[in-house]
């Protein structure tokens, strides 16, 4: 998708109009549209004046709609490539995961994109004309049609609130990095805590579609519980 007001620059230039589109995610992301300045977007990426990150972007929406579109353009591509089929096995399964390993590596990669998706839904209705609800209908649409395709234990009608599940699943746990980070005194993009997470997105994701009855996604959190009841019966006994 081309963002209308974005400048086309050779290969040569890429490098810094990535660093500007870096630069900005984390900025809107961290005080939204109306928030940000062109000339702090400048200073982040080093560019001597404003002047020069308009030889990349003509104005700042045009800049906020092209980190949005790198973003959400790279998530219909992820699931786009990772549809697992209808029937849960040991292939879909594989692939599934294969998918949210990805999807997780350009998270880690974008920790703000999450939230910047968050705020745009605010700011979309403040300051902009939509583009927000025109880059994520897409996604959105992919999704439900992946599900609707997809042998799962839930009724269709239920499908937009999976679909729902599934982002929040995926994507709040970044968005919502820094209240997490209050609440349980821990970094929750670290790497251990991170890696952490894409298990457990794994098998809950896994168990959420029904894929865990054709095949496990990952049989340790399945031995894990039946321990843990284990324990808890051997107490009951005590007691």
């Amino acid at each position: 998708m081309r963002v209308h007001g974005a400048v086309t620059r050779a290969p040569a230039a890429r490098a810094t109009r990535d660093l500007i589109l870096d630069a900005a995610e984390h900025r809107f992301a961290e005080y939204g549209f109306a928030g940000v300045s062109v000339r702090e977007i400048a200073a982040d990426v080093g560019l001597r004046n404003q002047a020069s990150l308009y030889h990349h972007f003509r104005n700042k929406r045009a800049l906020y709609e092209a980190v949005l579109v790198r973003g959400v353009e790279t998530m219909v591509a992820l699931v786009a490539t990772g549809d697992a089929g209808a029937v849960p096995s040991a292939d879909s399964v594989s692939a599934m995961n294969a998918t949210l390993d990805r999807i997780m590596d350009y998270l880690i990669e974008h920790p703000h994109l999450p939230r910047l998706m968050q705020r745009a839904g605010i700011d979309d209705t403040r300051y902009l004309r939509n583009p927000v609800t025109h880059l994520l209908r897409p996604l959105y649409a992919q999704g439900l049609q992946i599900l609707a395709d997809t042998n799962t234990p839930w009724e269709p009608t239920t499908l937009p609130h999976v679909a729902a599940g599934l982002y929040h699943l995926i994507f709040g746990y970044f968005a919502n990095a820094k209240l997490l980070a209050a609440v349980v005194q821990q970094e929750p993009l670290s790497p251990v805590a991170v890696a952490r997470q894409r298990r457990f997105v794994k098998s809950a994701v896994a168990q959420l579609l029904g894929a865990h009855n054709g095949a496990p996604a990952d049989p340790a959190p399945a031995r894990h519980l039946r321990r843990r009841h284990a324990g808890r019966a051997r107490s009951t006994t005590e007691l």
